[in-house]
């Protein structure tokens, strides 16, 4: 039996969101090819709770003890967004202490969490993104600097953050100053990028016996003003058409970049490509190396649409990490 540790939890606004991923796989992971153990992470504290009592985990060699009873894990199952489990920095010491894991790794992980240093590399291989400024708390005038340089609305967001946290769409120059304010409260960096009018596509894509698999393309229509926290994890504040209704050429093109992109920047595990299709071009808005799991995200329901559920595709993501190996 393979024994897999589900790590879940964090140190970001996602943590809340992480935990319900990390059940849910947990929930639907095969018990007869593996079992698993929800650990949640949180600062310093990393511990698996059976009822109402914690085993911290061994750092030392990432092991669990009951008693005399000591469990080693064959593999990672990371889902935990944002720090430490997407930046690079838990991959990281998995790597040191020899354990695989089924997210990307260190360098992909590092780059893609840092959404400016990303676009650049994503543009550097000919596909469009949006005009951009990059803004760090000792910018001087940042509100005129944006002003210059981009056309207003814009969507001022954390540069290393996720699921929206912290993100704003300024329609005008009156608003820039709060949303600077609210995003420096999750990051020392802040992205502003101008606003693309067009639909909002995203698609996934994992390997899985030797082959880059590209899932369904999803429409994600917010009823909001854009997809921000609540619109993405609110029952009811948005739709995820799954496929989109998009003619199948654009559906194929919107793939076909997917899985360009998922070569170019070594991703591993499931990713998601999101854009913004203005109905001619493509523009690259983000990709997340550590997509929600919940019963509510998207990457299940896309898989869904391929023709997996949600146990044959942790069971895949698994298997493929181990073969590699």
């Amino acid at each position: 039996m393979v024994n897999v540790a589900v790590v879940a939890g964090g140190d970001s606004g996602e943590f809340p969101i992480s935990i319900k991923s990390g059940k849910q796989v947990e929930l639907y992971m095969d018990r007869d090819l593996f079992s698993p153990y929800l650990i949640v992470f949180k600062g310093a504290k990393w511990s698996y709770r059976i009822g109402q009592k914690g085993f911290p985990v061994d750092k030392n060699d990432f092991s669990l003890t009951f008693g005399h009873r000591k469990v080693r894990f064959d593999i990672v199952f990371n889902a935990i967004h944002g720090t430490p489990g997407e930046d690079g920095r838990l991959q990281g010491y998995l790597d040191m202490i020899g354990i695989p894991y089924t997210s990307s790794d260190v360098t992909t992980s590092s780059l893609t969490m840092n959404k400016n240093l990303c676009k650049q590399v994503v543009a550097s291989h000919g596909v469009k993104t949006a005009r951009s400024v990059h803004v760090v708390k000792t910018t001087a005038d940042p509100v005129t600097l944006i002003g210059n340089e981009l056309v207003l609305p814009v969507f001022v967001k954390p540069n290393c953050g996720g699921s929206s946290v912290g993100m704003s769409k300024v329609n005008h120059k009156e608003g820039l100053n709060p949303a600077l304010e609210l995003a420096f409260q999750e990051d020392d960096g802040i992205l502003v990028e101008e606003f693309i009018q067009g639909r909002e596509l995203t698609c996934g894509v994992m390997k899985s016996e030797g082959s880059i698999i590209a899932f369904p393309v999803t429409e994600i229509i917010s009823k909001k003003e854009y997809f921000d926290y609540e619109a993405k994890y609110r029952k009811g504040m948005s739709d995820e058409v799954v496929p989109a209704v998009v003619p199948e050429s654009v559906s194929k093109q919107c793939q076909e970049i997917s899985r360009f992109l998922y070569e170019k920047l070594g991703c591993k595990g499931v990713v998601r490509f999101d854009y913004i299709f203005n109905g001619n071009e493509f523009y690259f808005l983000e990709v997340n190396t550590v997509p929600g799991m919940t019963a509510a995200s998207i990457i299940p329901k896309m898989a869904r649409a391929h023709g997996w559920n949600l146990t044959e595709l942790i069971t895949r993501l698994i298997k493929e990490e181990l073969k590699s190996q």
